[in-house]
Parts: C-alpha cells; sequence; structure tokens
C-alpha cells in the first residue's frame, strides 16, 4: 500500500508536536518533582547608600543620596518607612502634600516672556519629602520653616529633635531595610550668598573679624571688581576683610508685582547712583527678564523665580548661579579708555519682589574722565 506525501507531511507534523508537548510536560514534571523555584530577581544584602545624613535647605529642592545596588536586579522598589525622631516618637510633617512645578519640556534661556516659561512647567502635588524610583531623596522648595521645624537656633540639636526613618528597597527577589537615616534641615535661606545672616536664626550676622561689637556686621561682597577707582582718593576700591568700599544687599522691597527684581546702586551717603552711570552694562542681556523699566534710582525686570530657573546653562548664569556684570568706561590720562566693572553670582529660591543693591559705602566711584 502506497502512502501519500501529504499524509507522510501529516504525520510528522503530528509527531513533531506531539514530542514537543511531552518535552514540556518532562520539564514542568521536573520543577515540581524536584520542587525548583521560580526565577526570582536578585536583591544584595550589601546594598549601601553614599551617606546618610543629610542638611538641606527648607525652601529649596535638594537631591540627596546615591545607592550603590552592588548589581541587584533592577528596577527596585524605594519606600521610606519608620519615621521617628531621635527619641521613638513618630512624625508626619515631611510627607505633607504641597504643589511643586514640574518641567514638562527643557528651559533653555531662549524665552521670550514669562507665558513662554510658564508653559514649559506644571503644578503637581508632590509630598515635601520624598524618595524616587532612582534611590534619590528629594526635599521640594515647597517647604518652610511654618511647616517643617528647621534645626534648632541656637545650633545645639538634641538627639530628641532631629528626625531619622529607615528605607525598604525590595523587588520580586524580596525586600531589605537600609536602616537610620538622618535627616536635619536648615532653616529657609531666601538667596545666595547668605554670608550677611545666621543660618541658624537668620538675624543678622556679626562681622567675621569682630563678632562681640554689635556696630559691625557681615556683608555680602561682590563676585569681583575690577578698575573702579574713588572719586576723591582716584585709587583702585577693594572689597575684603580690611576694606568694604562695594558691599550688597538682597532685600525684599514692596510696591512690585510679585515677580520683580531690581537693581539698585547707592553712593556713600545712601543715595541713589543714576544706573545710566554704568553706560556699558548690556542691560538687555544681565538676567533672563522682561519688561525692563529703568529709572533714575533703578532697573527693574519681570522676572520668574527661582533664579536661576534650573541647572541647565545659559548666558546668564555661570557655574549654576546667576551672574551680572556691570561695567563703565571713562578716558584715563593721555586718552586712553578705562574700562571698569564690578559683578555677583547669586541665586534667589523664593518667589517675590527682591531688590539687589550695590552700595559703595566708604566713596564713591569715579565716574569722570581725567
Amino acid at each position: 500500500m502506497k502512502i501519500s506525501r501529504s499524509y507522510r507531511t501529516i504525520c510528522s507534523g503530528t509527531y513533531r508536536l506531539g514530542l514537543l508537548a511531552l518535552l514540556c510536560m518532562g520539564l514542568n514534571g521536573c520543577k515540581k518533582i524536584y520542587n525548583l523555584p521560580d526565577e526570582k530577581d536578585f536583591l544584595s544584602v550589601n546594598l549601601t547608600y553614599d551617606g546618610k545624613s543629610f542638611y538641606p535647605v527648607l525652601g529649596r529642592t535638594s537631591r540627596m543620596g546615591t545607592v550603590n545596588t552592588d548589581h541587584s536586579t533592577t528596577p527596585l522598589h524605594f519606600e521610606i518607612v519608620n519615621p521617628r525622631y531621635g527619641d521613638g516618637r513618630p512624625y508626619t510633617d515631611l510627607f505633607q502634600v504641597k504643589p511643586v512645578y514640574e518641567w514638562i519640556s527643557r528651559y533653555d534661556g531662549t524665552e521670550k516672556n514669562l507665558e513662554e516659561i510658564e508653559a514649559k512647567r506644571k503644578i503637581v502635588d508632590r509630598p515635601l519629602f520624598e524618595v524616587d524610583s532612582t534611590g534619590t531623596f528629594i526635599l521640594w522648595n515647597s517647604s518652610t520653616n511654618e511647616l517643617i521645624e528647621p534645626r534648632s537656633k541656637d545650633s545645639v540639636d538634641l538627639v530628641q529633635n532631629i528626625r531619622y526613618f529607615d528605607l525598604k528597597i525590595s523587588n520580586s527577589g524580596g525586600s531589605t531595610i537600609v536602616k537610620d537615616f538622618m535627616i536635619l534641615p536648615w532653616r529657609v535661606q531666601d538667596y545666595e550668598p547668605y554670608s550677611d545672616r545666621n543660618p541658624y536664626d537668620g538675624e543678622i550676622a556679626p562681622d567675621p573679624k569682630d563678632p562681640k561689637n554689635p556696630n559691625k556686621k557681615s556683608y555680602i561682597w561682590p563676585s569681583y571688581i575690577a578698575n573702579v577707582n574713588g572719586e576723591s582718593s582716584n585709587l583702585p576700591l577693594r572689597t575684603n576683610d580690611d576694606f568694604k568700599d562695594l558691599v550688597v544687599y538682597i532685600r525684599r522691597f514692596t510696591g512690585g508685582n510679585g515677580h520683580n527684581l531690581r537693581f539698585v546702586f547707592l553712593n556713600k551717603d545712601g543715595e541713589a547712583i543714576n544706573p545710566d552711570n554704568f553706560n556699558e552694562t548690556k542691560w538687555n542681556e544681565l538676567v533672563h527678564g522682561f519688561n525692563m523699566k529703568k529709572t533714575a534710582n533703578y532697573v527693574q525686570y519681570d522676572v520668574a523665580y527661582p533664579i536661576p530657573l534650573t541647572s541647565y546653562p545659559t548666558k546668564y548664569t555661570n557655574g549654576g548661579s546667576a551672574k551680572l556684570d556691570f561695567s563703565y568706561s571713562r578716558k584715563g590720562f593721555g586718552g586712553g579708555l578705562i574700562t571698569a566693572s564690578f559683578g555677583l553670582n547669586f541665586k534667589i529660591f523664593t518667589k517675590g519682589d527682591w531688590e539687589i543693591v550695590f552700595h559703595f559705602q566708604r566713596e564713591n566711584p569715579r565716574f569722570e574722565n581725567e
């Protein structure tokens, strides 16, 4: 009897399917017979962090902590557990949910108005303190002195007032607990440099060279001053531990629209210097601000906060800070051109109406030609 080729093909295919089914049954049977476990992720018992003590500043977004997974299978799930003070009392204030900005498009410093900036970010609700999917801890800039008690004003941090917490890390391979993280936040520091204030209580800081003298105080110094001569002495003005010819104040002012930034220049008598005297300053490129208003007493912009908005480098920043450059030129002896300049690298974290004041407190700058 002759068997057709198509019948042989069908039989062959059926045989292969049957063999495959028997093999699968065999494998399953082996797992049952030998009680082999399902494959799971690897979770190392040696997971570590680069540090477990954090001292962030309230009112600004701080990212802290880097995890060493020790080749554990990712992704990992991170959860803050057992938040407690040093005496064992639980706390919840760090986990209050408040609105914060989240960028949805990259800010690059080319935006032409405030509306264009605001279109690149949105408001979302976040706990004041949380851990993200990478294991990084985040204290958001929505935190304030009123929401979270900062470290002691007298610099004595009692253990019962220090916050601790543990971190649960897990994947399908199980979970582990990394214990005894500590967070001790500083009170809000609205701006940088903050050298004119005591970081513990926010009050005026004493002169570091004469701290017991109530008539002296610490100042913010300009980042640089070059070729600025005194009006009467015609000698270079200086700012250092001994000579404070030019000092800076960063302070709030009233009467703005809630997002103004103003620049003021004062002479030795505390009177306003007309900004037009700084004739080489590129006012349209000074800060990423809009609707510039220049008067005989100040120059003002509408700005978005914080300043700078992100860590992305732009023509308005220098090493993560916003930068200011003021300059003017005059003729020296023999008709040569002298270009004088000074500037400040700064940050402002808190939204509001702020002015940055440059005070020539000992001698006025020389603007006249020789």
